[in-house]
């Protein structure tokens, strides 16, 4: 027998792959499926980015990378984040390319924690975060968001009530996935202060920031001030704002010290995105951002189709999203376990969502349905999540 390391008994499975094993269970007796779950665009990649990479694919852009990432890329990167205003960045020394926000993730906390350090999250959050934390050598610590005015809200309170010593990193992801809460500006700068006032490290995931609803905006903390910046990792990707999944590619911005010590991490493990994928990521953050702006619009009709269809269900109340491309179902009245219901409706009703207890005790009680896909499949979904909800 081979023996595994300890930290490997510290890993789970995500909840996507647990899910998926439950599906192809069911779909194994012949039953067709439905699946609300997944955070991939439905969208192609807008035709001028996919046309980028095959001209530099044609042009001999096929060598290794800058390990660092193309100065090409780099330099895109800080053009976006200075006509963004969230804050000047040397391309030379304060961007790092990566294989997606996935690998950002894990570089940043790896480069930050030592053992036995803490890292605050919000509960419920997205449950990858977990596994590189423990990877890392840190040890999560969950910070009860409610649900209040209809929203799942984190406060500065809940925060100073969670921190330790021990607290190093308060990880923030905003639009917040799963609950689709975009942090005001107040909340924001709350939560900045925060931050600053405990002498800790802010990991800002913003992959959703260009998906929001209702007036809503995306606040960067890096554009609040030079302070914030200064204790501050800003992780992205292209996957969700320019349907780009597949490529795997994105950035963390950060003082240069911070990117000095993941670029030490990332070069372990990884050469970084393919040379004529960061061509093709340039021109997607330079170029026209007409498709970014129609997938948006798309988004929101899709958010409407899901209100108007979980309307009205006996016991079920639908949270508006303010931003991103999921919308959590609360079915706390039911007094049923989320995971419980989840189970249901596939079985009973061949319908997957994901279940708010997979992303934490503050999300029992609530379902995750995603409209990242949408046309037949997300009306035939909302169908079948009607129904199977209406025989709770």
């Amino acid at each position: 027998m081979i023996a595994t390391a300890p930290r490997v008994a510290r890993l789970a499975p995500t909840a996507v792959n647990a899910i998926l094993a439950d599906v192809r269970r069911v779909q194994a007796t012949g039953r067709s499926v439905v699946s609300l779950m997944r955070g991939e665009p439905d969208f192609p990649t807008p035709t001028h980015i996919a046309d980028a990479a095959v001209a530099a694919l044609r042009a001999g852009r096929t060598g290794y990378p800058d390990n660092r990432g193309e100065l090409r890329f780099r330099e895109a990167v800080a053009e976006k984040l200075t006509r963004e205003q969230q804050g000047r960045y040397d391309p030379a020394t304060e961007i790092l390319a990566t294989t997606g926000a996935t690998l950002g993730l894990y570089c940043a906390l790896t480069a930050v924690l030592a053992d036995g350090d803490e890292v605050l999250l919000p509960d419920p959050i997205y449950d990858a975060y977990r596994s590189p934390i423990a990877l890392a050598g840190g040890v999560a610590r969950f910070v009860r968001a409610p649900i209040v005015g209809g929203r799942f809200t984190l406060t500065v309170e809940a925060l100073e009530k969670a921190v330790t010593p021990a607290t190093r990193v308060l990880l923030l992801n905003s639009p917040w996935n799963p609950v689709g809460t975009v942090f005001t500006r107040a909340e924001v700068e709350a939560i900045a202060a925060f931050v600053l006032r405990r002498g800790l490290t802010l990991i800002s995931d913003e992959i959703y920031e260009t998906i929001v609803f209702d007036g809503h905006r995306h606040v960067a903390p890096t554009g609040l001030s030079d302070e914030v910046r200064a204790r501050t990792i800003l992780v992205n990707s292209l996957s969700k704002t320019y349907a780009m999944p597949g490529w795997r590619v994105g950035y963390c911005a950060a003082p240069s010290g911070f990117i000095q010590a993941m670029f030490l991490v990332l070069q372990q493990s990884s050469r970084g995105p393919a040379t004529f994928i960061q061509d093709a990521a340039a021109v997607a953050l330079t170029g026209p951002q007409d498709a970014v702006d129609r997938m948006r619009e798309e988004y929101a009709a899709r958010r409407a189709q899901v209100l108007t269809a979980l309307d009205g269900i006996p016991r079920i109340r639908i949270l508006a999203p303010e931003g991103g491309f999921f919308a959590m179902v609360d079915l706390r009245d039911t007094g049923l376990p989320s995971n419980t219901v989840r189970l249901r409706l596939l079985e009973e009703h061949g319908v997957v969502v994901a279940h708010g207890s997979a992303y934490g005790e503050g999300g029992e009680g609530t379902l995750r349905v995603s409209f990242a896909s949408g046309g037949q499949n997300l009306a035939a979904g909302l169908e079948r999540l009607r129904a199977g909800l209406a025989a709770l």
